[in-house]
């Protein structure tokens, strides 16, 4: 690596869409191209307008970005250049690497913002970042996973501690995340890393129930990785083995629809009907101690 030169990073995130007229496109390019169905898409609107019209996700990942930025400059003033790459909106992962490319820089790291690694989730942000930087000269180097970073650890463990003093004393913790179909996690660490980083948390405030469970699957024929946290919900109130229901997403970094719709209201809704207490723990967000964890793991990814 040239020390002449400045090193890039490439923080890597799902996207979102920025305004009401930009959810149709990007539910096309979810749908690798193929336009919704109307009814498809109006459901997706009604989602949004339900947490107030769009979703915070892009001024998150934004705050995350600048806090990753912020960090580096701490600890290696006018060494780095950040930028964002996004699977499913601009700019997208090749749109972060070129600008990097393009400022003449020929080493860069990506970090993707998801702890958990998948090789159909966070391994393909990886590959796509790797091709363009092949493609412009430029060499990535990625980091996989950080699902077991102990400001991460702590930050669940913290998060979950204080969300329990809201609820029931027989209350039921579960640790949820984005499914994926079965057929790509064959061979496939995702579901052993959520269970690690989740047994932490449940070890260290000895909890005494808690499970494990999957949300947000998508609408297509195939099977995806369950239970699912609407049928937790069920067999918990059907045992009678709770009074409340904490989940703990911990699948996820920020606040968006997967948490602030199917959480907050549709799990939310169910629980209500079941009898059922409800509650979220907060999201990593911007967190700063995280955030400069994570900048710790850049800087020593590049060295």
């Amino acid at each position: 690596m040239s020390t002449e030169s400045k090193i890039g990073l490439v923080v890597m995130a799902y996207g979102t869409p920025r305004a009401t007229e930009d959810i149709e496109p990007y539910y096309t390019h979810i749908r690798r191209g193929r336009a919704p169905e109307p009814q498809q898409l109006a459901d997706l609107i009604s989602r949004y307008d339900a947490i107030g019209g769009i979703s915070p996700l892009a001024s998150l990942t934004e705050a995350q970005r600048s806090a990753l930025e912020s960090a580096l400059e701490a600890r290696m003033p006018g060494a780095w250049s950040v930028v964002l790459g996004q699977k499913h909106a601009y700019p997208f992962i090749e749109d972060g690497v070129a600008t990097l490319a393009d400022a003449g820089i020929t080493d860069a790291v990506g970090i993707v913002l998801a702890p958990h690694f998948s090789g159909f989730s966070v391994g393909e942000y990886q590959r796509r970042a790797a091709e363009a930087g092949i493609e412009r000269g430029l060499t990535m180097h990625g980091i996989d996973h950080w699902h077991l970073e102990s400001a991460y650890l702590d930050f669940l463990t913290a998060a979950v501690r204080d969300a329990l003093t809201e609820l029931p004393e027989r209350t039921t913790v579960l640790f949820t995340a984005h499914s994926l179909p079965e057929r790509v996690l064959e061979n496939d660490p995702y579901p052993d890393e959520l269970a690690a980083s989740a047994t932490y948390v449940a070890e260290h405030l000895g909890l005494k129930s808690w499970s494990l469970g999957w949300q947000s699957a998508g609408r297509t024929p195939e099977p995806w990785r369950g239970p699912d946290v609407l049928d937790e919900l069920r067999r918990i109130a059907a045992e009678g083995s709770a009074d409340g229901v904490l989940v703990c997403a911990q699948g996820f970094t920020a606040d968006h629809l997967e948490v602030l719709y199917d959480l907050d209201i549709e799990a939310a809704k169910v629980a209500e009907e079941l009898g059922l207490a409800f509650g979220r723990t907060r999201s990593l967000n911007a967190d700063e101690v995280v955030m400069n964890a994570l900048a710790d793991l850049v800087v020593t990814q590049i060295q």
